[in-house]
Parts: C-alpha cells; sequence; structure tokens
C-alpha cells in the first residue's frame, strides 16, 4: 500500500516538470484529454494519453515477455 501512495507522488511530482516537453511532442493534446482552467491554474486530465501510454506499456511488457 505505501509503495503505491509513492509511486502516485513520485508521478504527481515529475509529470508537471515533464508537461511543456511532452506537449511539444504531441502527448497531453489528444482527443478526450481535457484541459481547463479554474482560478487562474490551468488543470489537465489526460485520459487519451492515458490510454495510448497505457497500450504502449501492455505492447512492450509482452514483448520482452
Amino acid at each position: 500500500m505505501i509503495r503505491w501512495v509513492l509511486v502516485i507522488f513520485v508521478a504527481l511530482t515529475v509529470f508537471p516538470a515533464l508537461l511543456p516537453g511532452l506537449q511539444k511532442l504531441g502527448i497531453w493534446r489528444l482527443p478526450g484529454d481535457l484541459r481547463f482552467k479554474l482560478f487562474g491554474r490551468i488543470f489537465c486530465l489526460p485520459f487519451g494519453s492515458a490510454i495510448l501510454v497505457s497500450a504502449l506499456a501492455f505492447l512492450a511488457a509482452k514483448l520482452l515477455q
């Protein structure tokens, strides 16, 4: 349980730092990704990108198996 909390914490601290570079590659701008501004801050909910990344991770795991 504590391992997953640590993974989520690291992901939430690392991904915002990588966001500008990933946006230049086109990730986080796919159909299904939501972006909205609330209280002067931009929030991203990358549903489409999450599906794409998880599918690529699944294929990589199958190929390495």
